[in-house]
């Protein structure tokens, strides 16, 4: 068997791919960062099985959690199942299902509210719509393009990624909204939610706004990102409803292993169920 090395080359095709593909421009940056980080903690050695089980304990004994590290090795097998390494995968580590969620990171609707509030009162309301749209459909941040005027009129956006189609209906409130906000900006087409210059706002720029409300709002930055809003609407949505599969479809989950995730309470609230089983006499 000839040596495996990890180079620009591989790293640059790889990169390549992915964007073919249609994956999100974090996930490319990310599957990247992990292989260049990979790789230069191998050096001038050549990549195997063991080399990359040494890196998962090495990872292990630099304190970072199961769950980071299972997601490197994610990053680091994708790679190596595009280079055809297949002999060079690792084994992820097995983690129990937890029954519920970090309290730290768990944005109650409260909280939402007020991050809203904040907004509001800074004169962001761009922002605060940016908000409302993520949180009241579900959506992920990379999605937003999505939500143009177009979408408004119709009270739906059709999301084309990963060569898949989903359509997202968007609330007549919501949408009477981004009309109205559209049309205050003079956006007669086309995605709403915009730069000053014209151009879509970066998923970059997106997060460092919100984290701008987290203190004039009083809720804990550990709390504050895209991605939680997208939790909130799951809880919201499962609470309304109890359909799990329905749920599914609506966040574009292939698996509702996935979406079980999103449905996790809060350590606080897990305690409050243990207690009202009434079994410590």
């Amino acid at each position: 068997m000839c040596e495996r090395r990890l180079d620009g080359r591989g790293l640059s095709a790889y990169r390549a791919y992915l964007i073919q593909e249609e994956r999100a421009p974090s996930t490319v940056e990310k599957y990247l960062r992990d292989g260049r980080a990979f790789a230069a903690w191998l050096g001038d050695a050549a990549v195997s099985r063991e080399a990359v089980s040494a890196w998962k304990a090495h990872l292990l004994a630099m304190g970072q959690s199961p769950v980071s590290v299972n997601a490197k090795l994610s990053a680091l097998n994708g790679l190596f199942r595009f280079l055809g390494w297949e002999e060079c995968r690792a084994r992820l580590l097995r983690l129990q299902r937890r029954a519920f969620r970090e309290e730290s990171k768990e944005l109650t609707r409260e909280e939402y509210q007020r991050l809203l509030s904040a907004a509001r009162e800074g004169g962001r309301e761009r922002l605060a719509l940016l908000l409302e749209t993520i949180c009241a459909t579900g959506i992920r941040v990379s999605e937003l393009r999505f939500v143009t005027v177009e979408a408004a009129r119709r009270g739906r956006a059709d999301v084309a990624l990963k060569g898949k189609i989903r359509t997202i209906l968007l609330p007549g409130k919501l949408c009477r909204k981004l009309l109205k906000y559209a049309g205050r900006n003079k956006t007669a087409s086309g995605e709403v939610f915009l730069t000053r210059g014209g151009a879509s706002l970066s998923r970059k720029q997106i997060w460092r706004e919100m984290k701008g409300l987290c203190q004039r709002a009083g809720v804990e930055p550990s709390k504050v990102f895209p991605h939680n809003l997208r939790h909130l609407f799951a809880s919201a949505f499962y609470r309304a409803t109890r359909d799990i599969v329905k749920l599914a479809d609506v966040l574009g989950h292939a698996s509702i292993n996935t979406t079980r995730i999103y449905l996790l309470t809060a350590g606080t609230e897990h305690a409050r169920q243990l207690e009202r089983l009434g079994l410590v006499c």
